[in-house]
């Protein structure tokens, strides 16, 4: 049986932040499970930087369909987490079962990974205090305050958790989560 990776989404997930952990994930040989608050297809958005600008500007992007709702994920079944950006944090932080999953991989000392505005996830989970995480700028309150610290680096790993900044440090965070997964699946 193939190990399953939990993938949760919502619509606004930023696209790079979440399709290229899944082909990962795939090409490794593992069950990429997309799972969302509910199981339809979610709206993706692009987000960068144009020149002159000093804030993002978002484009809508693919669409990308959930396998499964939050509801019924029973984490346990599961290898891995990870936790997507883009503004789909923002709403998805406040669903009782995406804490649920969050939390048991954190108790269960699990690989996960996070990036850009997934740090509201585990914020809102209240997994890092006492941890340094990488995000977004931006995100810099959301992790402080809950008593996480802030590090501006492209790939940071604190214990079973990696995180990264946005979608521009994926080959340098995914990259570690997967030797993560791999050390926790020979164990």
């Amino acid at each position: 049986m193939k190990p399953k990776i939990l993938i949760p989404i919502g619509d606004a997930a930023e696209a790079l932040d979440t399709v290229y952990p899944i082909w990962r994930v795939i090409e490794e040989g593992w069950d990429a499970v997309v799972a969302g608050p509910e199981k339809r297809v979610y709206h993706l958005v692009m987000h960068e930087i144009p020149p002159g600008w000093d804030i993002t500007r978002e484009s809508p992007s693919y669409h990308w369909a959930a396998d499964i709702a939050l509801r019924d994920v029973n984490p346990e079944e599961y290898a891995g987490l990870f936790l997507t950006g883009g503004r789909a944090p923002e709403y998805t932080r406040y669903d009782p079962d995406l804490m649920r999953c969050t939390r048991h991989f954190f108790e269960a000392q699990k690989p996960v990974a996070v990036v850009c505005h997934g740090a509201e996830i585990v914020a809102t989970a209240d997994v890092i205090r006492g941890r340094r995480l990488a995000t977004v700028a931006k995100c810099r309150f959301d992790v402080e305050i809950c008593g996480g610290t802030y590090v501006n680096e492209r790939c940071v790993r604190d214990g079973n958790m990696v995180s990264g900044r946005t979608w521009h440090d994926n080959p340098y965070f995914v990259g570690e989560w997967i030797r993560m997964l791999k050390e926790s699946l020979t164990k």
